[in-house]
């Protein structure tokens, strides 16, 4: 008997596996690389490129002060410059976020991603060239524009690798951008090393970089189709879609994907996008729009960006010498590589919940070591360790799960004619929190001390429990299924039934014929 168990098992292993490497086409990886390597990479750069030069913006704001008005900045008025340069990004990513529903609708998920690479010169121009034309405002504005640039690819990528991605598969590539993102934060950090670019003279081209990834994107992605689901509920064209699937899976049944849109398609009371107002009324997804709120207030208010702004704070405390201080930072982003990459590979085996689960609860007690190590530090050397160790702990269980599946949980739970408001949604939220947790940190840290951390302790574990027992596991489930799974907590269990049930009447009628279009075959 245990023979026979595991013998089942290990075929079980053997078929999910192939079926794994048959559905994952070289298309696919080659899209989901460009898509997440010219736009989310660019994100995590951004986060992390103004630290390193951060002195010499500051030096170059005065001087410039100076020359032109013949006084100079006092400390706090270089605080308030370099804060604005850092700050502007993320109101620059709430603007973005809220163009997405508009974007797509109009020129699809791809075309918005291409059209959208513009930005990205306009920002790496106006940054490149600022010290040359002695303007402090161009370093500012560019960073706006970048941020502009990121909130529309950190909601449009992860929408158009869910939408091209079999369901097998959604798990998978819809992680690669939050691997992009810790990459982009870990070049910036080797990128901004005293060897590197580090250095007064190169800090102009550190910042204006950001246009290199861009061009590869902007030069290869056009090549490769649109979001076959954008194509068809949304177009209509019915070419164009199965010319897309054709390109994206060597093999499977491209009928039986066809006829699942359809079944999505015939689900919508209409196929026109729906509105942000219109999203928030629709009782029918109530709880789908609940848990985008929850898990994306609950990513930026985890204290992830509080302990990466006072990383070398905690490290300088632990004792390692200042020099040191810069590489013992670049290792922490490896090990945020390395985490994110440990979670898209294990997406697909575990599920989107136990990496939700697992990543919140491990961030919650991280963050109360944080304040016992704090606490008794002055007392106990060892507790300085104890405080490194946490930190790299919360950084690993965020990038694990909570720095992407949230991502991919928005594309999941909702139906195509909703999916670009909830992103609307989701992303405004998640870049209002990021500039609400950047503001608040430095005032709660002086109103609470080291118990602040156990307010962010409260979130992650709160967001787990909510994970738990609300949200349901969405592997290998079509999006319409996924709508069934809510619509008994929705209380609209009944009429989801009879509307799905003449939907698949009707789908009867739709077959894909052996010239490659669709055509209506009478029931015999």
């Amino acid at each position: 008997m245990t023979y026979e168990l595991g013998s089942d098992l290990f075929v079980s292993h053997i078929f999910l596996s192939s079926s794994f490497s048959q559905h994952l086409t070289k298309s696919l990886l080659a899209v989901a690389f460009l898509a997440s390597f010219g736009s989310s990479m660019l994100y995590g750069y951004n986060l992390a490129v103004v630290n390193s030069p951060a002195q010499y913006i500051k030096s170059f704001y005065n001087e410039t002060m100076i020359e032109t008005h013949g006084w100079s900045l006092d400390e706090e008025d270089l605080t308030v410059m370099y804060s604005l340069t850092v700050s502007i990004f993320a109101i620059g990513g709430m603007i973005g976020a809220l163009l997405v529903g508009t974007l797509v609708t109009k020129y699809g998920r791809k075309g918005t991603l291409v059209r959208s690479t513009v930005l990205v010169f306009i920002a790496g121009g106006l940054m490149g060239f600022s010290r040359a034309c002695r303007f402090p405002a161009m370093v500012i504005i560019g960073r706006f524009i970048t941020g502009v640039h990121s909130g529309i690819s950190l909601s449009v990528v992860p929408m158009y690798l869910g939408e091209i991605a079999p369901k097998n598969l959604r798990g998978f590539l819809g992680l690669m951008p939050s691997i992009h993102i810790c990459l982009g934060v870990f070049i910036a950090q080797v990128l901004g090393l005293k060897e590197l670019l580090g250095k007064e003279e190169y800090w102009p081209l550190l910042l204006s970089l950001v246009v290199v990834p861009t061009f590869f994107q902007l030069m290869l992605l056009p090549w490769f189709p649109e979001s076959p689901r954008y194509l068809l509920i949304e177009r209509r064209n019915v070419h164009a879609t199965i010319t897309a699937l054709k390109w994206y899976r060597s093999k499977g049944n491209i009928q039986a994907e066809i006829e699942e849109m359809q079944e999505e398609q015939q689900s919508l009371s209409s196929i026109e996008t729906v509105s942000v107002v219109g999203l928030l009324k629709d009782r029918c997804v109530r709880w789908q729009v609940i848990t985008i709120v929850v898990v994306n207030i609950g990513m930026q208010l985890s204290g992830i960006d509080a302990i990466w702004f006072y990383t070398n704070d905690i490290f300088e405390n632990a004792g390692i010498p200042s020099p040191y201080i810069q590489y013992t930072t670049v290792g922490t982003g490896a090990i945020e590589v390395i985490s994110g990459t440990l979670g898209c590979f294990t997406i697909e085996r575990l599920g989107r919940r136990p990496l939700m689960i697992g990543g919140f609860t491990f961030m919650g007690i991280c963050c109360a070591g944080i304040t016992v190590s704090l606490l008794f530090q002055a007392q106990l050397d060892i507790m300085r360790y104890v405080s490194v160790a946490c930190v790299v702990g919360i950084i690993a269980g965020f990038c694990i799960g909570p720095a992407g599946v949230p991502f991919l949980m928005t594309a999941e739970l909702f139906k195509q004619s909703h999916r670009p408001a909830a992103y609307t949604v989701a992303g405004c939220l998640n870049w209002l929190s990021n500039f609400t947790i950047g503001f608040v940190f430095p005032f709660l840290q002086m109103a609470t001390g080291a118990y602040c951390y156990l307010i962010f302790c409260g979130i992650c574990m709160g967001v787990a429990g909510y994970t738990l027992f609300i949200v349901p596991e969405t592997k290998n489930k079509t999006f319409v299924e996924i709508s069934q799974m809510f619509a008994a907590v929705n209380g609209i269990l009944e009429n989801e039934s009879t509307e799905l049930a003449s939907t698949a009447g009707h789908l009867k009628m739709f077959k894909l014929n052996g010239y490659g279009t669709l055509g209506n075959h009478k029931e015999k």
